[in-house]
């Protein structure tokens, strides 16, 4: 069972940017697909991006293209997400997930393998 330990998150205005961490342990990082996603208040957690477990292949939604990079160390097991130009719409807290099938991190947050505890960002305006 692979374990995830998210951080770098907090307050931020808009049009800043911040940096998340994930660390994974547990099992062979490499061989996981993993993901964020994002719970805003009231709202239902959603795909924000994903990265193959080579870390050749990136998803993102489109409301954060070209603003946010996903990216990936397999020799430290992390998996970040670099998050420019941050709007307020971006608040909310910012999960991590794991799973050794793509489509499945792609397809949205329903039965992952593995998820982190949260990171809360707020973007002021």
């Amino acid at each position: 069972q692979v374990q995830l330990v998210e951080s770098g998150g907090g307050l931020v205005q808009a049009g800043g940017s911040l940096r998340l961490s994930c660390a994974a342990s547990g099992r062979t990082f490499s061989s996981l697909a993993m993901a964020w996603f994002r719970q805003a208040p009231g709202k239902e957690r959603e795909f924000v991006a994903a990265i193959t477990g080579s870390g050749g292949n990136t998803y993102y939604v489109d409301s954060v293209k070209f603003r946010f990079t996903i990216s990936r160390d397999n020799a430290k097991n992390t998996v970040f997400l670099q998050m420019n130009s941050l709007k307020p719409e971006d608040t909310a807290v910012y999960y991590c997930a794991a799973d050794p099938l793509l489509n499945k991190v792609r397809a949205g947050p329903d039965n992952l393998n593995a998820w982190g505890q949260g990171t809360l960002v707020t973007v002021s305006s």
